[in-house]
C-alpha cells in the first residue's frame, strides 16, 4: 500500500484528499503545517507528498526545499493561485507537478497515480544511458560527464534521461512535459525552458550540448562520428 502525506491547513481538504485517496487504497497521513510535515515525512517516509504552498510555521517552498534535500520524496503541490511564478519556483524547488485549487479530486488523484508510475519507472532503471562523455544510471539514479558528477534535481535528471533516450531526435516542450511530468500544462512550457537552462550548467562545456529548435523544441546533440578512412588507407 502507497503511504501519502497530504499537508494542508483546511480540514475539508485533507477530508476530501483523504476520501478519494484511501477509496483507490492509498494510505494517508496528515500535516496541517509546515513543521509537522516535515516530523511526518522523517519518520513515515511516505510514497508521496501532496504539499500546499500557504502554510502556518512554514510555508510549502521551504518544506518542499527540505524534503528535496532529504532525497526524491516525490512532491505534487497545491496552491490557490495561478500565478506562473509560484508554479515555476515550485517546480525550479524539485516539485514533480502542481494543482491549482478548487480542484477535480478524480483529476488529481490521476496525477498521483501517474508521479508514482514514473517514480517507479525511474527507480528501476535499465541499462546506463550514454552519449559521448554523458553516462545516465537509472538505478542510482546518477549521471556523470567523464569523472564529474552532477548533482541534478529529480526532475533535471528526468529531463536528461529523457532527452539521452533520444539522441539527436527533436523531443517537442509538450512531449518532455508528458514524459518527464506526465500530464500537461497549458501555457506552461516554459517550465522546460527553465530546466533546460539548468542542464546546460550542470552539463558543461565537456557534457553533450542541448540544441534549442525554435519554436519546436530540444534535441541532445551526439557527437559526431569520425569519418571513415578512404578505402586504400584501409
Amino acid at each position: 500500500m502507497k503511504r501519502i502525506l497530504v499537508v494542508d491547513d483546511e480540514p475539508n481538504i485533507v477530508a476530501l484528499l483523504r476520501l478519494y485517496l484511501e477509496k483507490e487504497g492509498f494510505e494517508v497521513i496528515a500535516a496541517r503545517d509546515g513543521d509537522e510535515a516535515l516530523a511526518l515525512h522523517l519518520r513515515h517516509d511516505p510514497d508521496l507528498v501532496i504539499l500546499d504552498l500557504m502554510l502556518p510555521k512554514q510555508d510549502g517552498f521551504d518544506v518542499c526545499r527540505e524534503i528535496r534535500r532529504r532525497g526524491d520524496t516525490p512532491v505534487l503541490m497545491l496552491t490557490a493561485r495561478s500565478d506562473d511564478v509560484d508554479s515555476i519556483v515550485g517546480l525550479e524547488l524539485g516539485a514533480d507537478d502542481y494543482v491549482t485549487k478548487p480542484f477535480n479530486p478524480r483529476a488529481l488523484v490521476a496525477r498521483v497515480k501517474a508521479i508514482l508510475r514514473r517514480s517507479a519507472r525511474s527507480a528501476s532503471g535499465a541499462r546506463p544511458i550514454e552519449v559521448g562523455a554523458l553516462r545516465i544510471d537509472g538505478r542510482r539514479r546518477e549521471a556523470t560527464v567523464g569523472d564529474r558528477r552532477l548533482e541534478l534535481r529529480a526532475r533535471e535528471f528526468d529531463l536528461l534521461a529523457a532527452l539521452a533516450r533520444d539522441p539527436g531526435v527533436v523531443l517537442t516542450r509538450d512531449v518532455l512535459l508528458e514524459d518527464v511530468w506526465g500530464t500537461d500544462f497549458p501555457g506552461e512550457t516554459r517550465t522546460v525552458d527553465v530546466h533546460v537552462g539548468e542542464l546546460r550548467k550542470h552539463l558543461g562545456d565537456d557534457g553533450p550540448p542541448i540544441e534549442t529548435v525554435r519554436g519546436v523544441g530540444y534535441r541532445l546533440v551526439p557527437p559526431a562520428r569520425a569519418p571513415l578512412p578512404p578505402d586504400d588507407a584501409r
